[in-house]
């Protein structure tokens, strides 16, 4: 199996996570904090937007299954590039778009999509998502690993991360894990 690591950040972890967890050939999905100045952030301090970390979620792929350009897509499905600092009613620097990558291809690949997406003008705004080599990660405390399939009855997960899990199992139905992937 080969894999590849990439982080990314698009708003709150849990919708990430939700979603790449259902996607084929992704094997490992892990919500945590990157990008910022504080050594092990907790999440209260994450969320205070002093730290300079982002919710992040960092996958482990298997490139023979799905490519980086199939992640990507995917990302930018899912969140919305072009708020700064803001996703929906979560705001501040800690839920960034952002891409962290492992490589100087991943790099390649990202700003490639970028600019395809752009040209593409899939949106109204410009893509204001950051694209930075990989720093730190620091895995967020247990009770976030997997928080919606753990909580999917919650407020939050109903009302921002079930739709996301939806739109996701819709546009990428071909894309979804089934009983021998997963």
């Amino acid at each position: 199996m080969a894999t590849e690591t990439i982080t990314l950040g698009g708003g709150c972890f849990w919708c990430l996570e939700a979603v790449f967890l259902d996607m084929e050939g992704v094997s490992q999905v892990v919500s945590g904090y990157a990008g910022g100045q504080v050594a092990n952030p907790s999440y209260r301090q994450v969320c205070s937007g002093t730290t300079g970390h982002a919710e992040v979620v960092r996958l482990t792929f298997d490139r023979a299954v799905t490519t980086l350009e199939e992640i990507l897509a995917v990302f930018f499905t899912i969140h919305d590039p072009t708020t700064l600092n803001r996703q929906g009613a979560d705001v501040g620097t800690q839920y960034r778009s952002v891409i962290f990558h492992h490589s100087a291809q991943q790099k390649e690949v990202a700003e490639n999509v970028m600019r395809d997406l752009a040209d593409q003008q899939v949106w109204s705004a410009p893509i204001v998502t950051e694209l930075l080599p990989a720093p730190t990660f620091h895995p967020a405390e247990d009770y976030h690993q997997e928080y919606y399939r753990n909580n999917p009855h919650q407020g939050y997960c109903r009302v921002v991360v079930a739709p996301k899990v939806s739109k996701f199992r819709q546009k990428f139905a071909h894309k979804l894990k089934t009983a021998e992937t997963a």
